[in-house]
């Protein structure tokens, strides 16, 4: 009797037992394989229901912003408060706006002509604004008084100033127009003026890793790269067609992406210039700006073919389009630092807000009130306070803001990661992918893709004609990264 052997059932209490009596009842599961024939499929009509639901609610468009009297031409992101934004316009004029409440803080004419271009110094106290009236400002971000409305400082330059960057920590800053020039904040004059035999210079960026890196783009199809501690310029690459603006990675310092002419982004390597590392395609025209999310993975561009579309930074098409009846040609696209929110300009007067996550549940919208119920009590300290009479109905209404609706629940996070588990597992499925892809763009835009699409197939019909009745080698097959790159000058 000594060696008899008791199989005893042993159970932990917090395996199955409710810390209150509102939680819900904890099942055990046996995730042996064998007992879940039927999972895999089960999945699949999961992941089919997860990808189906998400185009249903992929409502990016937030709001948009009202005021400007011309075309937004410029905007720039506050370093340090998510809800500041500026923009400037084609007639000069300056607006602050806060994007929590969606209502413009300020506004004042700044220049007579076009604001070219606007950064804020890495405090956010101040910001610079160029124009046309070949004149640098800086005006304080905050207006305490009548004397801060006036600038804190004006510089003049000899030609017209386009584009402005600033330094990530020091006191410095840098402006294009006829020459690339590096101005400190206590200097009236340029302290650096770099030259490379080009017409004019129209935008200029700072990198914001590597600080002493900044890239600009030329007239002549050139984008250059100098280094602000050197007295000239380091290298310079050449494209086919002109490069509009350009957005250095946040994330990796040596990765930079230009918005091109040719509808396309190019993303470079700087120790490799010979040939881009990735091609973004899928604009039907002009590109003219580009922005990184603050991952590094995204990045963001508008077109003159009035769509915002969406990259991801390793791949060449884009995951997702972003247009409306009402927006015309985009002039500005910005990133937000939370990474939840792009904003754009365009050239009929407007600044919109759109979600980066077409389906992402972002809490309430700012529109919807919701009505709160008063006991008796509070209803006749209410109505003794306002001086009304007992019949006077009271109401309470709260209206809620962009981003401050309810967190999500636990389960509903579950629900949520385990629907984008499903999505990602099942993605090559030609029915998950055909759905995840789908969108709906405007007419024009399917008219010039297709019309893309076969001069691209005309093109490489007819190399491939030259290559196969020419001698072996005479016509040499060229990479379609390698075909864009003119030259490149150290």
């Amino acid at each position: 009797m000594s060696k008899v052997k008791i199989k005893v059932i042993s159970r932990n209490p917090d395996d199955y037992l409710r810390a209150t009596k509102r939680d819900i009842h904890k099942m055990p599961r046996n995730y042996n394989p064998s007992l879940h024939p039927m999972e895999a499929p089960r999945e699949y009509v999961r992941a089919l229901n997860a990808v189906k639901l998400e185009r249903v609610f992929a409502k990016p468009f937030i709001g948009s912003l009202d005021g400007h009297c011309d075309g937004v031409s410029s905007m720039a992101k506050h370093p340090n408060r998510l809800a500041v934004l500026a923009s400037g316009a084609f007639d000069g004029e300056i607006r602050l706006w806060d994007l929590a409440v969606r209502k413009c803080t300020r506004n004042f004419v700044a220049h007579e002509g076009w604001v070219r271009a606007i950064c804020y110094t890495p405090n956010g106290d101040t910001f610079t604004s160029v124009g046309d009236d070949k004149t640098i400002k800086s005006w304080k971000s905050q207006v305490l008084n009548e004397e801060d409305e006036e600038p804190v400082s004006t510089l003049l330059s000899m030609s017209v100033v386009s584009g402005v960057t600033h330094h990530r920590f020091k006191p410095i800053f840098a402006t294009c127009g006829e020459h690339c020039q590096l101005w400190e904040n206590t200097r009236n004059e340029p302290i650096k003026v770099f030259k490379w035999g080009v017409d004019s210079l129209h935008h200029v960026a700072f990198n914001q890793v590597e600080h002493n890196l900044l890239a600009s783009c030329a007239s002549d199809n050139s984008i250059i790269l100098y280094d602000y501690r050197e007295s000239g310029p380091l290298r310079k690459v050449v494209l086919s067609h002109r490069s509009n603006a350009v957005s250095w990675n946040p994330m990796e310092a040596f990765i930079f992406t230009a918005a091109n002419e040719d509808y396309n982004l190019y993303t470079f390597d700087v120790r490799k210039l010979k040939e881009p590392i990735n091609i973004h395609m899928d604009h039907t025209s002009a590109v003219i700006d580009v922005d990184y999310s603050p991952t590094g993975r995204e990045l963001v561009s508008g077109s003159y073919d009035k769509t915002v579309r969406i990259f991801e930074s390793l791949k060449g098409h884009s995951r997702d389009v972003y247009h409306t009846k009402r927006m015309q040609r985009l002039t500005c696209v910005k990133w937000s630092l939370d990474n939840k929110y792009i904003l754009t300009g365009s050239d009929e007067m407007n600044i919109r807000m759109w979600k980066a996550r077409a389906s992402e549940k972002l809490g309430v919208r700012s529109h919807s009130v919701l009505h709160v119920y008063i006991t008796p009590g509070a209803k006749r300290a209410i109505q003794n306070v306002c001086n009304v009479s007992n019949s006077c109905p009271v109401r309470a209404t709260y209206t809620a803001r962009p981003g401050h609706g309810p967190v999500l629940k636990p389960r509903e996070r579950t629900a949520l990661n385990y629907a984008e588990a499903l999505k990602e597992k099942f993605a090559g499925h030609p029915q998950v992918k055909r759905i995840a892809r789908h969108r709906h763009v405007p007419k024009h835009i399917m008219n010039a893709q297709k019309e893309i699409r076969t001069i691209r197939e005309k093109i490489k019909r007819k190399e491939a004609n030259k290559r196969a009745h020419s001698k072996p080698g005479a016509v040499p097959y060229v990479r379609e990264r390698e075909k864009n790159v003119v030259k490149e000058d150290e």
